[in-house]
């Protein structure tokens, strides 16, 4: 691959990414869809792993499967762009320890900051569908880097 070709793959990168985070600071701050709009008198936090996705699960039928499955799958999702774009952008990245670690410290900063806003809640199976989601999405960079691999070489 030409220099010219690699140096065009990180610079549309380097733009989804920032429209990426632009559009995660919205969805985790500022979207009335997710009740962010205005800071809440009572803040909701949960300390223990796994409790709000039980709970989701549980009371799947009186939240309703839209809302089971967006707090489920919509934190990993959200997170899977993460991984896969700083797995293009930084060749010294590409470890699974060291995307762990990075999309970890954002879900972690995102959520210390709701919880300093009171804007949405601190919530610990959030940082760990969240992780999950920049662990997969750097998986799928894997995945086609070795299919690219195999078609065209190094």
């Amino acid at each position: 691959m030409s220099k010219v070709r690699k140096y065009r793959i990180k610079r549309w990168t380097l733009i989804l990414l920032i429209l990426y985070f632009l559009v995660l600071v919205y969805v985790c701050f500022f979207s009335e869809a997710y009740g962010r709009a205005d800071p809440s008198d009572t803040y909701h936090y949960n300390l223990i792993p796994f409790r709000e996705i039980a709970r989701f699960y549980i009371y799947r039928d009186v939240v309703g499967i839209r809302a089971f499955v967006l707090n489920l799958f919509g934190n990993v999702f959200a997170f899977m762009p993460f991984g896969f774009f700083i797995a293009i952008l930084f060749k010294r990245k590409r470890h699974l320890k060291n995307i762990l670690r990075m999309t970890f410290l954002l879900s972690l900063g995102i959520e210390i900051i709701q919880l300093l806003t009171r804007t949405g809640s601190f919530d610990v199976d959030d940082l760990i569908l969240n992780t999950l989601g920049g662990v997969l999405g750097f998986l799928l960079f894997a995945v086609l880097d070795y299919i690219r691999r195999l078609r065209y070489g190094s």
